[in-house]
């Protein structure tokens, strides 16, 4: 049951400020005046949040994490830009996450996603459910993150970039370009290696979906057709199941091209 916030007396926490009941606050944390935490949050200490910055339920943040300040882009003008937070989230320490850059946008990051140390998720970045950051991997502006992708240590991100539903980033990968849901990618720069298949048995993905994206990769990256052709062969040739779907459709959107 949720109670009264405890707050740590040398954290200085602004009067505008709205702390949830149950909330934990540590030594040192400095919380500005647009900041809303909601219920059971932990902020252990000497972490900042700071900016026009929502944080959900039950948010666990580590020391020297910093949340919610200005972006580092130099396109920056003023305005009111935020950073929106969801539930259940780790932010371990010396994790960054900056607000976005141009008036009325924000930064956001879903829920239950694990973000380990020095994690950087740059301005306008749209980060979903379930995400694993490994120690210093880096997202650069405006990339969005699919629910439940992998991204290894060290990985760095280019912004613009898409990384899909259930996707894997190996360690000290360079991502230049897009890399499609429920596949591998490794490599400097990195390159689409197989399907994600331990990622699809931990997320229950069916036999038959998993045998139909096997093909779909094959088709895809191995098979020597343009994207066009091959996504024409994978609709005909394969069945229409919602994994299959997902993939067509997110490269059918892809801007910057797929990571092959």
């Amino acid at each position: 049951m949720s109670h009264l916030a405890e707050i740590h007396p040398t954290a200085i926490i602004h009067p505008g400020a709205q702390v949830g009941p149950g909330c934990r606050i540590g030594p040192y944390c400095v919380i500005g005046e647009h900041v809303t935490l909601g219920a059971d949050c932990v902020l252990h200490s000497h972490i900042v949040v700071d900016g026009h910055t929502r944080l959900g339920a039950r948010n666990e943040i580590f020391p020297f994490a910093s949340i919610g300040l200005k972006t580092q882009d130099l396109k920056w003008k003023g305005g009111v830009t935020r950073t929106q937070i969801g539930d259940d989230n780790t932010f371990r320490e010396y994790v960054t996450i900056h607000s976005a850059t141009s008036d009325g946008e924000a930064t956001t990051v879903g829920s239950g996603n694990h973000i380990l140390a020095y994690c950087h998720i740059a301005h306008n970045v749209t980060l979903g459910n379930r995400v694993i950051m490994s120690n210093v991997a880096t997202l650069a502006g405006h990339v969005t993150v699919e629910d439940h992708a992998v991204i290894g240590g060290l990985a760095a991100v280019h912004q613009f970039c898409r990384i899909g539903r259930m996707a894997i980033i190996g360690g000290c990968s360079k991502v230049v370009q897009d890399v499609p849901p429920f596949m591998m990618a490794d490599g400097n720069p990195a390159e689409t290696r197989t399907i994600n298949k331990v990622g699809l048995e931990r997320n229950g993905i069916s036999a038959e979906a998993h045998a139909a994206l096997k093909t779909a990769f094959k088709i895809l990256f191995r098979d020597k057709l343009t994207v066009s052709n091959a996504l024409t062969r994978i609709e005909a040739e394969l069945p229409p199941l919602p994994e299959i779907a997902h993939l067509l459709e997110f490269v059918r959107k892809s801007e910057r091209g797929i990571s092959k």
